[in-house]
């Protein structure tokens, strides 16, 4: 089985449901797959330059944004910047949230007399199938940090990120 699609974990669930058992052992989820994210920052690492201006992506809504979506968001942002930037010296970019809601899958019976399979089931807690970020309307997603002549490339690279985003974002400078 693929993906499911973001719709389905798109809305922003306020605090997220857990599970809470008698024993205390029970009550953290096991087997949680790990963040796909590989780097939160890339860019001018080492160094102590100085960047004189940031760029931004916030969302316009409040939702949960799956960590593969941050990763696709990052490669899209990264692979302009490097094109026509210096990676090692030129910019820096940053994840700001970090996905630590697991997500969770519980699939439905379609098959004939399945209300036998659902007793007692009111909120069946699923197997974790991936992690996302739980973002607030107006929070930073994407932050570059650059010199005052790369904005125009670094405001395109966010617009491409963007683009990855399970909701409408704005894109702006950072003061």
């Amino acid at each position: 089985m693929g993906d499911r699609p973001a719709s389905i974990y798109r809305e922003h669930p306020g605090q997220p449901y857990t599970r809470q058992s008698q024993k205390k052992n029970d009550n953290y989820i096991k087997g949680a797959p790990a963040p796909r994210v590989t780097q939160y920052v890339q860019g001018a690492k080492k160094g102590d330059h100085e960047f004189d201006s940031a760029v931004i992506l916030t969302l316009d809504e409040d939702c949960t944004v799956r960590s593969e979506a941050l990763e696709s968001g990052r490669i899209a942002a990264n692979s302009h910047l490097s094109k026509v930037l210096d990676p090692e010296e030129d910019y820096i970019l940053r994840i700001k949230p970090y996905p630590h809601h697991v997500l969770r899958y519980h699939p439905l019976a379609g098959i004939a007399q399945a209300d036998r399979y659902y007793e007692g089931m009111r909120k069946p807690f699923g197997r974790p199938i991936g992690r996302a970020a739980i973002v607030d309307e107006g929070q930073i997603v994407f932050k570059v940090e650059v010199d005052e002549g790369d904005l125009p490339e670094a405001k395109k690279a966010l617009e491409r990120a963007s683009h990855k985003m399970p909701v409408p974002t704005r894109v702006k400078l950072e003061k």
